[in-house]
Parts: C-alpha cells; sequence; structure tokens
C-alpha cells in the first residue's frame, strides 16, 4: 500500500474548542454567632469540612457576642453567616436584620430558629435561610452548601 503517512498530534486542530476542565469545590468562609459554645459544636460538626461534594469550608470564625459580629461583618472577608436566633442578651434574628439593614454588601445569612414555627421570624429578620432547633445536622449542611452555591454564582 502506498499513500501519505499519517501524524497524530496532541495538539487541537485550528478552531477547535478547548476541553472544558473540572472545576474544584466552592470555598467558603464562615462566621458562626451563638452564645452557646454547644450550639457552636454542633453547627461546626454537622457542617463539616465539606457540607457537599461542591462546597468546602476554607475557615471559621466562632463569635460569642453580637460587637464581635458586627466588627467582623464590617471588615468583610466572609462569605456566609450562621446566626444562632437562640443567642442571649442579642439573638441571631435581630442582628441579622440589623446587619441586613446596616452593611452594604452583607454576605448571606443562616439562621438558627428556636422551632420549625419561627419561620416567619426568619423572613422578618431577612435571612437567605433558617433551620430550627433541634438542629437536624443533615439539614444545618443542606442550608450551608445551598447558600454557598449562591455565593459561588455572584
Amino acid at each position: 500500500m502506498t499513500g501519505t503517512p499519517q501524524t497524530t498530534s496532541s495538539r487541537p486542530a485550528e478552531g477547535a474548542r478547548p476541553q472544558a476542565t473540572e472545576v474544584g469545590p466552592t470555598a467558603v468562609r464562615l462566621l458562626l454567632y451563638s452564645d452557646n459554645i454547644t450550639t457552636r459544636d454542633a453547627v461546626r460538626a454537622a457542617v463539616g469540612r465539606r457540607p457537599a461534594r461542591d462546597v468546602e469550608v476554607e475557615s471559621w470564625l466562632e463569635c460569642a457576642t453580637a460587637p464581635a459580629v458586627v466588627s467582623a461583618v464590617e471588615q468583610g472577608g466572609f462569605d456566609l453567616l450562621i446566626l444562632d436566633g437562640e443567642a442571649a442578651k442579642v439573638g441571631g434574628l435581630g442582628l441579622c436584620r440589623q446587619l441586613k439593614l446596616e452593611v452594604y454588601n452583607c454576605p448571606p445569612v443562616l439562621v438558627l430558629t428556636g422551632r420549625p414555627q419561627d419561620g416567619w421570624l426568619a423572613t422578618w429578620s431577612m435571612a437567605e435561610g433558617s433551620v430550627p432547633h433541634p438542629l437536624d445536622p443533615i439539614a444545618v449542611a443542606d442550608a450551608v452548601a445551598d447558600l454557598a452555591r449562591g455565593v459561588a454564582r455572584r
């Protein structure tokens, strides 16, 4: 047989579209507010390092007082806030509303309500998500992952 030799190249042909590369997980920085260390531990354990296959927790900042939350949020650098509505002195629901009204471009907020019937309070607080006490670890992880995906689309 006669003919021209064929060669193969690893380079794409002219005008060919490059193949899409796999995108890594969305990395989020979280602020967690509760005056109760047990609640903070339960939330961190529920969320873990990866609340979903496409969401990874880069860092946590835990706050036990409302002034610490306000100061940290004003400084910026957070992708998502988790606020305990059952915190003493200043509850997370009122704090959420304050942050939404006073902080420009406030990150999304997940509030932890006292019971399932308090969903209307979460709406009043302007939070993007809510999970009732007692905390269901799967519900907490799912809520964090859903809000983190929204952050990635911004």
